[in-house]
């Protein structure tokens, strides 16, 4: 899979996984999307970003 579509399927089941949480009922097969959306922005340069704003949140976490 190119790397653009795997960023396009990660935006995509962003997108879905937001609508899901909202909703305030996710089922079975909304959490196998919530993988997805997981094992998708693992394989994107997205996984810099979010290591990146992890480690931001727990040392301001941890200061405190």
């Amino acid at each position: 899979m190119s790397e653009q579509s795997a960023v396009l399927l990660a935006l995509v089941f962003g997108i879905i996984t937001v609508l899901l949480v909202r909703s305030r009922d996710v089922k079975w097969w909304e959490a196998a999307l919530i993988a997805l959306f997981g094992m998708y922005v693992g394989q994107t340069p997205l996984v810099f970003a979010a290591d990146g704003l992890v480690h931001w949140f727990i040392s301001v976490v941890t200061r405190t």
